[in-house]
Order: C-alpha cells, then structure tokens, then sequence
C-alpha cells in the first residue's frame, strides 16, 4: 500500500506536468470564429431573443416618437407616478417635459430610473453602463424599475466589439467604472432559490429606437 497522500499524489501530477510540457492541443484555434458567427445576424432580434429569456422587458419602436408613445402606456399600465431622470439629451429628444409622471425631485423617491446606455451586446442581451454617463453609477441600480433608451446603431454582436466601440468613444480613456446589466438583478441562496431584485432594479426595460440618431448629442 503507498505511503503518498491524495495530497502529494496531486502535487507530484501538477510537477510532472509542469517539468513535461505538451504541445497546444488546439493549435489551429485562432480567433472568435470558430466558436460562433455573427455574419448576416439580425442584432436586435439576437438581443430581444437573449434580454427577454432573463427577464428583461424589451420594445422596439420605430421612432422617437413611438418612444414617447410606449412610455406613456407603460406608465399608464403600472402606474408609475414619480419615474426619475436627470439626462438632459433623454429629456429634450423625447419631450419628457410633456409627461407628468417624470419627478424632478430626486431617485429617493422615485418608483423608476430612465437612463441611456453606452451600447448594447446581442450575444448576451447586456446593458453596457458607465460611469461616465449623466445617470452615473448609482441611478441605474437604486431604482427598482431601470428603463433604458437605446438607438439600434448602439447594438454590437459581442463584448469585444463593445470595448473596442468604447475604446474609440472616449480615446482609449475609459470611464473609471463600466457595468454589464444583463437583466434585472438576480441572487441565489444555499437552497438555489433565485431571487429577483435585492442587489438591484427587479424590473428592467429597454426600448429600442430604430432611427438614426446619437443619443448622446446635446
């Protein structure tokens, strides 16, 4: 019977590995495209098809103005009366000013947060946030409901391509905090009971334009 422990026996496999190196054995593996494709993929269908399958609510409008249109019936509908937001371009392009159910007061007391985003990542259905932004870091996360306006030039197939847009947005300088929201918050406990909403918003919209525009323009 050996006198080695699980222990050595483990540590001697890992020393002879490391002392008697193999070659790679997936060699010929060199970029992204081996492992999926995003040629001739509808980005938006991708990105409803990922954001809604966890949890998140998702509407694509045709105009800004169609916009405007679904955020009034989706106040009406769960009547929303206090639904925050401090983005000035988001309050000009879709004359929040009409709507009554905007506070000016402040998120404490608001029941929603309606901020922009930097982009969107269909592969995954994420929110890619950013410190940068006017709503910061705490908005998008305080409320219970986050609802997010976005243009459909802001979409990309992966994280890559997210990082490279925003490589390029801010000169390689980016934003001291970046944050990847895939659909509303969600915890598990020891039992793998999945719990909606504790570390963050338990509800999550994104509405989609489907115009040219830059959302970010003053």
């Amino acid at each position: 019977m050996s006198d080695l422990s699980n222990r050595d026996i483990i540590l001697g496999k890992i020393k002879n590995a490391l002392t008697n190196k193999t070659g790679y054995r997936y060699a010929a593996i060199e970029s992204r495209d081996v492992y999926f494709t995003d040629a001739d993929e509808d980005l938006a269908f991708r990105f409803e098809n990922e954001f809604t399958s966890l949890l998140g609510k998702f509407f694509l409008c045709s105009s800004t103005q169609q916009a405007y249109t679904k955020l009034q019936e989706l106040s009406s509908l769960r009547q929303w009366h206090s639904v925050f937001c401090n983005t000035a371009v988001l309050q000009r392009v879709l004359h929040l000013e009409t709507l009554t159910f905007i506070n000016r007061e402040g998120i404490d007391s608001s029941e929603a947060a309606l901020t922009d985003c930097e982009c969107l990542i269909a592969r995954t259905g994420t929110i890619v946030l950013s410190a940068a932004q006017p709503s910061g870091r705490i908005i998008p996360i305080y409320a219970p409901i986050h609802i997010v306006i976005a243009y459909s030039h802001q979409l990309v197939f992966d994280i890559k391509d997210a990082i490279d847009l925003l490589k390029d947005k801010y000169n390689n300088n980016l934003p001291s905090m970046l944050s990847l929201a895939t659909g509303p918050s969600r915890t598990g406990d020891i039992e793998k009971t999945l719990v909606v909403g504790v570390h963050g918003p338990r509800e999550v919209y994104v509405l989609l334009i489907d115009e040219p525009g830059d959302i970010m323009t003053p």
